[in-house]
């Protein structure tokens, strides 16, 4: 099979690269030259754990290709997917469908035989409809149909959710299309992936249902983690006990400084005001987005009143300012809230991530940059976790205490255990679990409670 991959962001990329790995031609296209002329040299330009090489075994076996050239690379196509930006529009919220219509328009231009136009760019409901008036419109000629495809791809593991996933989504206007969409899934029958057919509608309402809900369970796990504070819980605990029911699960019950990304912030929002364009408001998805916006902006109250209520002269080092580990994705991360609101308070903020710093720099001016964790530490009034990378979970308690003016921690991911950082003589606060009394020389005053925690 064949198909062409409109956008080469970070789900046209991943996606065309897993679909030639799947054995499909993919060609891959995209208006800026520049990005374009990179990945011909194998520049890849997001971080993505295992993309290179998988863009370069592709490449070299003959099923990968990259071009800006629409019409050559739509020709003896099964499928063009479209995988542009819906970035949330200025002013009211709403998904920003310029860059879809534009290329549903283009694509009419060069319909040559019958193809399934895919949308796989997360997109309101009702977008697919518009895509097929808009090619209906261009060419009345044109013999084609309108598929949404939904991506469920995690930053960090995309590769993986891609090869096997959870689910395939399929908004299908017509069995022949169905049909199509299916043989480029046929690899993922053999591991019995539930493919779920539906109409363009339901397709593209799931994948804003399954996004908001996960934030909305970050965001209730974080409240509870603000309760547990209040009342000497552990939400670590509370969270295990509910997550070990099976109508609940146990995945994304990990309380933080707020949930971020390309997806979340995005998606809660466009499904929001689309609820109430309709006439429908989710009220419970509105008081989400409401509660997380603040919780991000709170967390620098966090770090200050731990450095004794003023951060005033004072050297704060932030580990990790990407919304999350394993990618360099800054959008809406907890760290542009946070960074900013302690330089606003007097501080100076030195900063290390493993990944995001080049990003970071443009965003966060005024940031002292260290080239590794030790480097950040050195002469610090306090650390303060952001991110939670592998290389920050087993940091040299001893080395970091000897670097800081004084041993004071803040972990807003809560990756490591407060008996243990009281043992090692920190003034330690995490989120939601009780903290023991900082006894270098002896036991915490208190028990965490937290025994499966490291």
């Amino acid at each position: 099979m064949r198909i062409a991959m409109i956008g080469t962001g970070y789900v046209g990329l991943v996606s065309g690269a897993c679909f030639s790995e799947f054995g499909v031609h993919v060609t891959c296209v995209d208006k800026d030259a520049g990005k374009i002329e990179r990945l011909k040299r194998g520049e890849i330009p997001i971080y993505e754990p295992g993309l290179d090489d998988l863009v370069a075994r592709n490449v070299a076996a003959g099923r990968l290709s990259f071009t800006m050239d629409l019409r050559e690379a739509m020709q003896g196509v099964d499928a063009v997917f479209i995988a542009v930006g819906t970035p949330s529009r200025r002013g009211d919220g709403h998904a920003d469908l310029s860059y879809v219509y534009g290329a549903a328009e283009e694509i009419a231009q060069h319909l040559d035989h019958y193809t399934v136009v895919v949308t796989k760019s997360t997109v309101p409901v009702g977008t697919g409809r518009e895509v097929e008036a808009i090619i209906r419109r261009v060419r009345p000629d044109a013999e084609f149909d309108v598929a949404s495809n939904p991506e469920f791809l995690r930053e960090g593991s995309a590769i993986g959710d891609f090869m096997r996933p959870d689910r395939v989504v399929i908004g299908a206007t017509s069995d022949r299309a169905g049909d199509v969409m299916r043989r480029l899934y046929r690899p993922l029958y053999l591991i019995e992936t539930p493919i779920v057919i539906t109409s363009l509608e339901t397709a593209e309402l799931t994948k804003y249902a399954a996004n908001t809900f996960l934030a909305a369970k970050i965001t209730f796990i974080n409240e509870i983690a603000d309760l547990c504070e209040k009342v000497g819980a552990n939400v670590h605990d509370v969270a295990r006990g509910i997550g070990l029911d099976g109508r609940i699960g146990r995945k994304f019950l990990h309380p933080g400084p707020g949930y971020g990304g390309s997806c979340f912030p995005k998606d809660t929002l466009a499904l929001v005001r689309t609820a109430q364009q309709v006439g429908s408001p989710l009220r419970i998805i509105e008081t989400v987005v409401d509660i997380n916006d603040k919780r991000k902006k709170q967390m620098a109250e966090r770090i200050i009143a731990a450095c004794g209520g003023t951060v005033d002269g004072k050297i704060v080092a932030v580990l990790g300012v990407a919304f999350k580990p394993n990618t360099d994705d800054m959008r809406d991360s907890p760290s542009l809230d946070i960074v900013p609101a302690l330089q606003a308070a007097g501080a100076t903020v030195r900063a290390f991530d493993p990944a995001a710093m080049h990003e970071a720099e443009k965003l966060l001016p005024g940031v002292e940059w260290s080239k590794d964790v030790y480097g950040t530490l050195e002469g610090a009034d306090c650390v303060a976790i952001l991110t939670e990378w592998n290389e920050f979970r087993a940091l040299d308690l001893r080395r970091v205490k000897t670097m800081l003016k004084r041993p004071v921690m803040v972990d807003l991911r809560n990756i490591y255990n407060p008996e243990d950082m009281a043992k090692a003589g920190f003034t330690y606060s995490s989120i939601g679990r009780p903290t023991p009394a900082a006894n270098p020389d002896g036991r915490p005053t208190t028990p965490s409670g937290d025994t499966d925690r490291g």
